[in-house]
């Protein structure tokens, strides 16, 4: 799949290790809420899972203007504190989820793709044990990320 859109918003994270699972729940909440407030034509959403960095930052399109991910991100901030953050702001090679899967390589390679990282901070990440739902605080916090995607689809 390829993606075919100019604008990509991508929920990063799993499901099964409690506020990791922000970004793709923030995705779905999102799409649950379409008819009611719809996207651009020009825009997509992606349930990326863990496996975004791989399946679809590493696919480029040249469609593509704007990649917009929803993550978790420990930033110093209070548990369900939403931030937005550029690909500059991630250091090269140190963007790790909590399996140890590295973002920055593949989002590096897109250097004609503007990036933007709406990120959550977590209160409790529960990998390697399953703890499936999130914290009160992160689960709070996803109608301000999804406002956040809405100012951010204007291109």
């Amino acid at each position: 799949m390829t993606y075919d859109a100019e604008v990509l918003v991508v929920g990063c994270g799993n499901v099964l290790f409690k506020d990791d699972g922000f970004g793709p729940t923030a995705i779905k909440e999102l799409e649950e809420h379409l008819d009611e407030r719809p996207l651009p034509d020009n825009v997509i959403t992606i349930d990326g899972g863990t496996s975004a960095p791989y399946y679809v930052f590493s696919l480029p399109n040249p469609m593509w203007k704007k990649i917009i991910i929803l993550d978790i991100s420990d930033f110093g901030g209070k548990p369900g504190d939403v931030k937005i953050l550029s690909k500059d702001d991630v250091p090269e090679g140190k963007y790790q989820d909590p399996h140890s899967l590295s973002v920055a390589d593949p989002l590096d390679d897109l250097d004609e793709v503007e990036i933007v990282i709406i990120a959550c901070q977590p209160e409790k990440v529960s990998s390697p044990f399953v703890e499936v739902g999130l914290s009160d605080s992160v689960k709070d916090a996803i109608p301000k990320a999804i406002d956040i995607v809405y100012e951010q689809v204007k291109l």
